[in-house]
């Protein structure tokens, strides 16, 4: 059996007040580990000043420097380090462990490739050539699903190993479903209101009773207004948010370039059915469970939704746990020798 580390750095760009699958999963992972006895410290935004950045003001980037990111890192001379975030913080620490000989290990959160090219006109080549040379001297470089680590696989990645996220199936509940103020059936969006997350496929759906979105992002104000007919209730947080979850009818995806879609676990602990593209994330979540509907007509996919048994999403999301996926966390750790 592998030797466990005593303590555990986490070095993220993505922190509160950043609502999102990579600031959950990090939450939750660090408090998974410290029911095990390991101390957890953080690195993020919140130890620096931080400037709005450019095209999402929401997300705050770090204005600092190698020298106090580095001093903090030997301060707390962890026995183990993970950089779960491919921004400023991230860097430094991955230059400094390089430099040093020092054995770390990365996440994939994100596809930023994709999600730049959707803002800009920037080669999807030279992305990944980018995120590529980041990841490359990690011991092991930690993804959500297996269909991920393929298609990485294909562009070269060798470092790849399949880490998969859990839910709170006591705050994400069946129990919380109650009759809701909007003509049915209720469709749910919960996610950034940003281009790259591909809303405006729900939005333009023509589909009997609700559209809801629940989130903010850079594109919220514009489609507002062009889609009054929707409903955009903000961010929601805890037990709201849960409500939200159980109460609406069926849960719409429509991203396309996710990696896993924590979303996805928490509206089926819910015991609401999915709506998605069958794509990464979508796939690797749900694949051929029936718990959901995967189809390249997105209406189509929330319409047959609404047929999946709702008890049957439940059970299917219980087999995730947060306890589960500290562990294998866990297991890609390298221990920094002393």
């Amino acid at each position: 059996m592998p030797v466990r580390p005593r303590s555990v750095l986490i070095v993220t760009d993505a922190w509160y007040p950043q609502v999102n699958g990579v600031v959950r999963t990090i939450e939750k992972t660090a408090e998974e580990l410290r029911k095990l006895g390991i101390r957890v410290d953080l690195i993020t935004p919140a130890d620096f000043r931080t400037v709005p950045m450019p095209g999402y003001t929401e997300i705050g980037l770090s204005l600092t420097t190698r020298g106090p990111v580095i001093r903090r890192v030997e301060a707390l001379a962890p026995e183990s380090i993970h950089i779960a975030t491919e921004g400023p913080l991230g860097w430094i620490v991955r230059n400094h462990c390089v430099r040093n000989k020092i054995p770390f290990s990365t996440a994939y959160h994100t596809q930023f490739p994709e999600y730049v090219r959707a803002r800009v006109p920037f080669p999807l080549w030279a992305g990944y050539r980018i995120v590529k040379h980041f990841h490359r001297p990690a011991t092991a470089c930690l993804v959500g699903t297996p269909y991920l680590k393929a298609v990485l696989a294909e562009r070269g990645f060798t470092n790849i190993e399949v880490w998969t996220k859990g839910v709170d199936t006591t705050l994400f509940s069946p129990s919380r479903r109650v009759a809701t103020a909007y003509p049915g059936p209720v469709f749910l969006y919960v996610g950034r209101v940003a281009v790259e997350k591909n809303i405006e496929a729900f939005l333009q759906l023509d589909l009997p009773g609700t559209k809801l979105v629940v989130g903010d992002g850079p594109s919220c104000k514009a489609l507002k207004a062009a889609y009054p007919k929707v409903t955009f209730l903000g961010v929601r947080h805890g037990e709201e948010l849960a409500d939200l979850f159980a109460s609406a009818d069926a849960f719409v995806f429509p991203s396309r370039t996710d990696t896993f879609g924590l979303v996805l676990l928490e509206a089926l602990a819910s015991g609401t059915p999915v709506a998605a593209y069958p794509v990464t994330g979508p796939i690797d979540v749900i694949g051929q469970a029936p718990v959901g509907v995967l189809h390249n007509d997105l209406r189509t996919a929330a319409l047959k939704a609404l047929d999946v048994p709702r008890d049957a999403c439940r059970t299917y999301a219980e087999a995730f746990s947060w306890e589960n996926s500290a562990a294998q966390f866990l297991s890609h750790m390298p221990l920094i020798s002393r």
